[in-house]
């Protein structure tokens, strides 16, 4: 079978939610490519998780909270990847239809990505990376397509697709390029659910031309790639993995 090697050795690269679904798999294969990974999660420790975070530094962040956005870039004094993965819907349970819930759901995917993105911009400008730094917002398929549920998510997700773009155009002199990945529905401990309810997963299924939800190596890849010198002239880009799902 053909594969991609990437080489990232002692690269250091911080993950946002990498601690579960398209993070961990993020942050694993940094990791197997010989890179210095930091995955933060909202729990106190690594020990925390069922999942085995030994491969990785850990750090708690909440990124709705700006002083804890603090105490996690001052751990990054220097960085070549940021990887803003982090998400949440529903936050603190409330409904997003709620203006209340709607702002928090902007607050936590929004805001808080770009105030961490922009904390760490000295960190990421002392980069030596061949294709230089790399920030790699995930965004998603709520990004081009109304999400009836979570309306704030979804329009932090298309603001996060936004920002890309200007953060891409403000740093391109400092060596950093940013960079999107929009994955199409993943199979993850967030969709668990919804993968368990036949009329979601019909309708899921019915945008994806390939068939099948992705896994999050499916991602993984995209990202890597967009951090390594094959993609330096590559910067305010969003990258589409679905599956087909936007030609639907």
């Amino acid at each position: 079978m053909n594969g991609v090697r990437f080489d990232f050795r002692q690269a250091r690269v911080a993950v946002t939610g990498g601690t579960s679904g398209i993070g961990f798999e993020v942050a694993t294969r940094f990791a197997e490519a010989g890179a210095i990974v930091t995955v933060t999660g909202r729990r106190p420790s690594a020990a925390d998780y069922e999942v085995d975070l030994t491969k990785f530094a850990y750090a708690q962040c909440e990124l709705a909270d700006p002083t804890s956005v603090e105490a996690f870039a001052e751990r990054l004094p220097a960085l070549d990847v940021l990887v803003n993965n982090a998400g949440a819907t529903f936050p603190a349970g409330r409904d997003e239809w709620d203006p209340v819930g709607f702002a928090d759901a902007l607050t936590a995917n929004l805001a808080g990505t770009m105030r961490l993105s922009v904390r760490c911009r000295e960190a990421l400008a002392t980069s030596s990376l061949t294709g230089g730094a790399s920030v790699v917002n995930i965004v998603s398929m709520a990004s081009f397509r109304a999400a009836q549920f979570v309306p704030g998510y979804a329009s932090a997700k298309a603001g996060l697709g936004a920002l890309t773009m200007n953060l891409a155009r403000h740093w391109v002199g400092d060596g950093i390029r940013v960079n999107a990945v929009a994955p199409g529905f993943t199979a993850t401990g967030l969709t668990e659910l919804a993968m368990g309810i036949p009329e979601v997963m019909e309708a899921e299924m019915r945008h994806t031309p390939m068939g099948r939800p992705a896994a999050p190596a499916d991602i993984a890849g995209t990202v890597l790639f967009l951090c390594t010198d094959a993609a330096s002239y590559v910067t305010g880009a969003t990258f589409a993995v679905d599956g087909g799902y936007l030609l639907v």
